[in-house]
């Protein structure tokens, strides 16, 4: 007798949400959709199975991913969010003044803020071909071209960088890298580095990135603890940019990215910070970043360690919030840590 073929559902890690929310017949009901641009279940969750220690184990590869899949983007949305019922996206996204942190400079080395935006009309960065790659970085270079002031800069294509002048741009922070083997299982990292940039404004306060995990990874960042200053620049950049831009926005679920886990405000707000105490602390340090939404990275960013007592420690929620509950968060949580390391 022949044995049954291995359905791609089962292939998944049972540790990720994609095994948990696509049971064998929810799959079968779903395998044989396609979105406009081809996209396919299967490819949705070729990563996961590539990576057995997957958590997710699923990406979208364009806006109607979400809506076409929804049997199954839907309860992982809901649990990875933590959705409650009639939760959805909050779009106020106005400037903020905010108190003073740590105005002696003596724990928060650098703040950033970056939002991650996908364009109308493309498939995702894992869906692309090399030409509408390109499409994507010759419109955002166009929009870039018109920022104007202190949001003006230069951008950099890395095709037309040697691989010497690549690396060091890349030491200095500045380059992104090849994508990890999750979204190369995904399709993100195809044609590598055709179509793929970075926009630098004059004062290297704001820097956008060109076909990443996203079309863009727009953000503001600078040494110190000037969270106001790096949310109301990214603000204004995100704005100025949605003039010439349309990007790819739901009512309910709010800016859609390539991975479900960014999608709504898409927002990543967050610091580096020195805790020399909290750091043998750390059931208060893990309550206070609790109390207050946020999450803890290592020094270099998500599974890395921590090094030299440096915390990279930002938002927890992006869905079912504003940006700026994200930002006044994060402000009230770092308030609340620095004051309790000072006093262990």
């Amino acid at each position: 007798m022949t044995a049954e073929p291995v359905l791609p559902c089962a292939q998944l890690s049972d540790t990720s949400l994609a095994k948990k929310h696509l049971p064998a017949r929810r799959y079968l009901a779903l395998r044989n959709l396609r979105t406009s641009s081809g996209y396919s279940l299967d490819m949705a969750i070729q990563s996961g199975i590539d990576n057995p220690d997957s958590n997710i184990g699923i990406y979208a590869g364009d806006k109607e991913t979400y809506r076409l899949f929804e049997p199954v983007f839907s309860p992982i949305i809901n649990e990875y969010h933590r959705l409650e019922p009639g939760m959805m996206y909050q779009p106020t996204f106005d400037s903020v003044h905010l108190p003073g942190l740590d105005p002696e400079q003596r724990f928060i080395r650098s703040s950033r803020v970056r939002v991650a935006r996908n364009l109308e009309g493309f498939p995702f960065s894992g869906h692309m071909t090399r030409t509408q790659r390109l499409a994507v970085e010759n419109t955002v270079k166009n929009a870039l071209a018109r920022m104007e002031q202190d949001l003006a800069g230069s951008y950099t294509a890395f095709a037309d960088l040697s691989p010497a002048a690549y690396n060091a741009l890349r030491e200095k922070g500045l380059a992104f890298p090849k994508g990890d083997r999750f979204q190369d299982a995904a399709g993100i990292n195809r044609d590598f580095p055709s179509g793929r940039g970075i926009f630098i404004s004059h004062d290297n306060i704001v820097r956008v990135w060109v076909n990443e995990e996203d079309h863009l990874r727009i953000m503001a960042q600078c040494p110190g603890s000037d969270i106001e200053g790096v949310f109301n620049r990214l603000r204004r950049m995100t704005i100025a940019l949605s003039r010439h831009l349309d990007f790819c926005v739901d009512d309910q679920l709010g800016f859609l990215t390539s991975c479900p886990t960014n999608i709504g405000t898409a927002m990543r707000a967050g610091v580096h910070i020195c805790l020399e105490k909290l750091e043998y602390k750390s059931d208060i340090l893990n309550r206070l970043v609790s109390d207050h939404h946020l999450q803890i990275r290592g020094t270099g960013g998500e599974k890395t360690a921590v090094q030299k007592s440096i915390f990279d420690i930002s938002n927890a929620r992006r869905l079912g919030v504003s940006a700026n509950t994200i930002i006044e968060d994060l402000h009230k949580g770092l308030s609340a840590i620095i004051r309790t390391e000072k006093n262990l």
